[in-house]
């Protein structure tokens, strides 16, 4: 009997504020869907951290003969100081930090550029004597690079060194920025839906005055006065994040795996079954929201 009585309260409430119910399960759907690509875009960043910086390299480019930086004063990098170079890598000193040291010929770079590039006009053009030679060096960690840059940047025979990172670090800037400005509009969408909430629970509590009246008579609890208000908060706010949910993974399916990931093979995006990771967060902030917004709005209309 009392189960039956809350489902009617809830039916009547969410009747007599239908326009604002929707409009909390509307502003819930949007904030929601913004809480969750935050979360997909730093989960994009993680994954793409993870992939790329294992195989980040130190790329120590040796001097070409027509170089005009102070290291390669002396011409083209000699057979001796390339194995100069090859000692103080694999040396006791950077062993902790090097993985692995590979030269690169002006062969093998020769090969590695036509395979690129050999369908461009402007590349057939390009000779082997053209190539530079370079090391390529593996880390243990990609984020102490700088320590085996200092190791072997200015002696002679590197004109340059580059760490691969340098390369990534705009795009997840990028992402981070994204991921910020998503959280930003959340946050405010957020407190949008709070107030709303908090508002048709306020609307509906004075609405019922009288029923409420007569329940504090009859010797009901203050729960039991309360929960049907609680409850129609939460429903709008489940079915918030239940739209939020089923639209990420609509537009993770269709922009992300059906079209970007196969248009762009190197990269590891997210899927659809990151979305459904996420999922659950959505609907435990959306249930949450709504009972907070609740008990602080009937902590004034409902005390007995």
């Amino acid at each position: 009997m009392r189960l039956q009585f809350v489902l009617s309260q809830i039916g009547n409430g969410l009747r007599r504020n239908m326009a604002m119910a929707v409009s909390v399960v509307l502003v819930t759907f949007i904030s929601l869907t913004f809480v969750g690509a935050a979360v997909l875009l730093q989960m994009q960043v993680g994954n793409m951290k993870d992939e790329w910086y294992d195989r980040v390299e130190v790329s120590i480019y040796l001097c070409p003969p027509d170089s005009s930086v102070p290291t390669c004063a002396g011409g083209e990098a000699t057979e001796q100081q390339v194995e100069q170079l090859q000692g103080v890598l694999t040396s006791d000193s950077l062993s902790p930090y090097v993985e692995e040291v590979f030269l690169e010929t002006k062969e093998q770079a020769f090969d590695a550029f036509q395979e690129r590039f050999g369908d461009q006009d402007w590349a057939q053009r390009i000779t082997v004597d053209q190539m530079q030679q370079s090391l390529r060096v593996s880390l243990v960690d990609p984020e102490l690079y700088q320590v085996v840059a200092d190791e072997v940047a200015g002696r002679d025979g590197v004109e340059e060194v580059i760490d691969q990172r340098s390369i990534l670090e705009p795009l997840f800037l990028v992402l981070n920025r994204a991921t910020i400005l998503a959280a930003g509009l959340a946050a405010v969408m957020i407190v949008a839906a709070v107030l709303l909430i908090t508002t048709t629970i306020r609307l509906s509590a004075m609405s019922r005055s009288r029923e409420t009246s007569i329940m504090r008579l009859v010797g009901a609890s203050n729960f039991f006065i309360q929960l049907p208000f609680m409850l129609e908060g939460a429903i709008a706010a489940l079915l918030g994040a239940v739209l939020a949910s089923t639209g990420l993974w609509l537009g993770v399916r269709s922009i992300i795996e059906n079209w970007l990931a196969e248009s762009v093979r190197w990269v590891n995006f997210v899927n659809t079954g990151d979305v459904l990771v996420v999922a659950p967060l959505l609907v435990a902030i959306g249930i949450v929201l709504a009972a907070i917004s609740s008990l602080v709005s009937l902590s004034r209309y409902t005390k007995v």
